[in-house]
């Protein structure tokens, strides 16, 4: 089949066409839903869609495209691989499920875990609390209020990927602070250890309720 105007869609996106870059947002966004959708109804693969939307806007992955499939089929493809690359990683430090009941026994008698769970709570507490207006209200509409890449720039009045790219920001730099906190009460070994204990098991931490606290606060400063 001939895929000629898929490869010159394409192009004109990697070039930035304001045009074709909303052509595909019209015609591609719904399908990279519906395929994130059908591989994990979990909301994960979402996820990886939405970061792939950023990455085709900001980094020009349209480059990879040759036309030798549909772009909708690249597209599913490329998202496919991604979903499996997670899993892969994934399955690298998660343990067995015997095994998982056991590490989370241990967490529970773990002397340290009381420690660990309110170092972590101090640290994103500062963290969250150290974020821009504008970020803390992205993160609160995308996890919070589950709204849409297109629903949360409707709002912004920014562009999806352009919300998509401040979102992964955001979380990179709530990572590197609360690390960098962290140094300061926690040894590296025991920041590890504090990490692991509180991903797989965070306790009563829940960082929507912070983002949601925050987001009512400014809205009553308004």
């Amino acid at each position: 089949m001939d895929y000629t105007a898929d490869v010159e869609l394409a192009r004109r996106c990697g070039a930035g066409d304001a045009q074709a870059w909303d052509q595909f947002v019209r015609e591609y966004r719904p399908l990279l839903y519906r395929a994130a959708d059908a591989l994990d109804r979990t909301g994960r693969a979402r996820e990886l869609a939405d970061a792939l939307y950023a990455d085709l806007y900001t980094r020009s992955l349209f480059k990879y495209f040759q036309g030798r499939s549909s772009l909708a089929t690249w597209l599913r493809a490329v998202l496919a691989q991604r979903y499996v690359d997670a899993l892969r990683a994934d399955k690298k430090v998660e343990p067995l499920d015997e095994q998982h009941d056991t590490a989370r026994d241990d967490r529970a008698a773990d002397p340290d875990r009381p420690q660990y769970l309110a170092v972590m709570q101090r640290a994103l507490d500062a963290a969250v609390g150290a974020l821009a207006d504008r970020d803390r209200l992205r993160l609160a509409m995308y996890y919070v209020q589950s709204m849409t890449l297109a629903e949360i720039g409707r709002l912004t009045k920014e562009h999806e990927a352009t919300v998509s790219r401040h979102l992964t920001r955001t979380r990179k730099h709530i990572r590197e602070d609360v690390e960098r906190l962290l140094r300061a009460e926690l040894t590296e070994d025991q920041i590890a250890a504090c990490f692991a204990s509180v991903t797989d098991d965070p306790g009563a931490i829940d960082i929507s309720q912070m983002l949601n606290y925050k987001e009512q606060a400014r809205e009553r400063s308004v």
